[in-house]
């Protein structure tokens, strides 16, 4: 509904509800809804001790292990006592100030991107955030929802709000049908190679489109998790039926009768029809092929039938030295076609790619092969593991030759221990390519986790179509 201000964008009114106060400088100060914390949220709770100061809504403050989360041993005693020291420091801050906490042998413990939808603690319409870039994950469910600092950590532990200049707003439109294989990576990894790094810098991108509706909530996390690699500060997909029917149930979701009226509340988060983006972006989704990275940067992303650019041919220099620099540290050759790239070890994991649909979409290709290279899958939480278990999953990982291990950050950034040897060739659900991102001197190439499954099948970068088979 147009309101005295005009038209507005999912993003004006979701920021709109929380808006507490404006300086001159058009800074505004936001209510939080949603407070997460992890490992390395321990400056801010620094800063409360020396304040002596207590966490100002422990009701809306998470704590979740995930960084530093050992995945292959759950015995604090038998790791590195650094990354024992910093999981044991959350659980403390988070007792000491009555917060509710997701611990290491916590039963749905997880990477805090994919416990805050699946206990329903995030929702539609709220503001969420997080010391962590891929806060914008939870923008999935109409949510506002980005990564801060350390002294804004602080400043939310203590007074539940945050002062933020608000963005301009992005529309990105997926408009037609996906072809087979094809997932909310490829479209993520389609955008970002075709915007670049920063192309939607100082932008909320609000994703819109028949591809984006036909996607399930899993698809939208993905989507919404690697907004932040085109430079937005977060990225929000419309509530809708898929969305309530995901919330429904959820242990910290409303309940009952509350359920339905929130709801009902939430189904109204839409853009009104003649609200104004500053950018406009439309990608026809049938056009759409799967994606590999081949460079150091997420916009360093091609269809799996290109080829490795050849720098003489980028006519801008700044691209053409990056183009270089990136085949140089990658050790790859210009010119070389995409799949004749081989990979050493694959990795399934991250807040990206490690809920129920991409180990699914992983095993599916992965059933009744063998890897010819070494790997690791890393479910998104304690609960995916499980289900994934009782479906019958692990057994076609670990039949494949994959190392089936416990949920946690892992080998995405590898505060845990859980790298890329150096000089090797990664295969990766994950969300960063940057040089060392997995381990000094670590190669990174970014994909979704079907794609992942045909390059441990074929020890190179593979297109998952030619071996789908029906497999769909």
């Amino acid at each position: 509904m147009a309101t005295a201000q005009g038209p507005l964008t999912l993003f004006d009114k979701v920021w709109r509800n929380h808006v507490i106060a404006t300086q001159a400088d058009g800074q505004q100060l936001l209510f939080i809804d949603r407070h997460l914390v992890h490992e390395g949220s321990f400056h801010g709770f620094n800063k409360l001790k020396e304040k002596q100061a207590k966490v100002s809504r422990p009701d809306l403050t998470f704590g979740i292990v995930d960084h530093y989360a050992p995945t292959k041993v759950r015995d604090l005693t038998r790791v590195d006592p650094a990354i024992a020291g910093m999981i044991t420091q959350l659980e403390e801050n988070c007792r000491q100030n009555g917060l509710r906490v997701y611990g290491f042998n916590d039963p749905r413990q997880g990477i805090v991107h994919v416990v805050g939808p699946e206990q329903g603690i995030t929702l539609p319409g709220a503001t969420i955030v997080c010391g962590d870039s891929h806060t914008s994950t939870h923008g999935a469910f109409g949510a506002i929802a980005f990564g801060i600092g350390a002294s804004e950590v602080a400043h939310v532990l203590m007074t539940q709000t945050l002062w933020q200049k608000k963005p301009k707003r992005m529309r990105v439109r997926f408009d037609g049908k996906l072809g087979p294989g094809i997932s909310a990576k490829d479209m993520a990894l389609s955008m970002i190679g075709r915007i670049g790094a920063d192309g939607a810098q100082g932008h909320a991108i609000e994703y819109a489109g028949t591809a984006v509706a036909g996607l399930s909530m899993e698809g939208r996390l993905t989507l919404c998790n690697l907004s932040i690699e085109s430079g937005a500060r977060c990225g929000l997909v419309a509530p809708d039926a898929t969305t309530v029917n995901f919330l429904r149930g959820r242990p910290l979701a409303p309940k009952d009768e509350i359920f339905d009226r929130a709801a009902e509340a939430w189904l109204s988060l839409v853009s009104d029809g003649d609200a104004e983006f500053e950018r406009e972006i439309v990608i026809n989704g049938t056009d759409i092929a799967p994606v590999v990275t081949w460079g150091i940067s997420p916009e360093d992303a091609l269809p799996i039938t290109g080829a490795v650019p050849q720098p003489e041919a980028i006519g801008d220099e700044g691209r053409a030295a990056h183009a270089r620099e990136a085949i140089d540290y990658m050790g790859l050759r210009a010119g070389m076609a995409l799949t004749e790239i081989p990979v050493d070890r694959v990795f399934i994991g991250s807040c990206t790619n490690s809920r129920i649909e991409d180990l699914r979409a992983a095993a599916a290709v992965l059933s009744g092969r063998k890897a010819m290279v070494p790997g690791l899958v890393s479910p998104g939480s304690s609960l995916v593991k499980q289900q994934a278990e009782q479906e019958g999953l692990d057994r076609i990982f670990i039949d494949a030759g994959l190392e089936w291990v416990d949920s946690g950050c892992s080998m995405c950034v590898g505060m845990n221990g859980d790298l890329v040897p150096p000089g090797e060739r990664c295969a990766s659900t994950t969300n960063r390519n940057f040089k060392g991102r997995q381990g000094p001197k670590a190669r990174t190439h970014l994909m979704s986790p079907a794609m992942v499954a045909a390059a441990a099948v074929t020890g190179r970068l593979t297109d998952v179509r030619d071996l789908m088979g029906g497999r769909a």
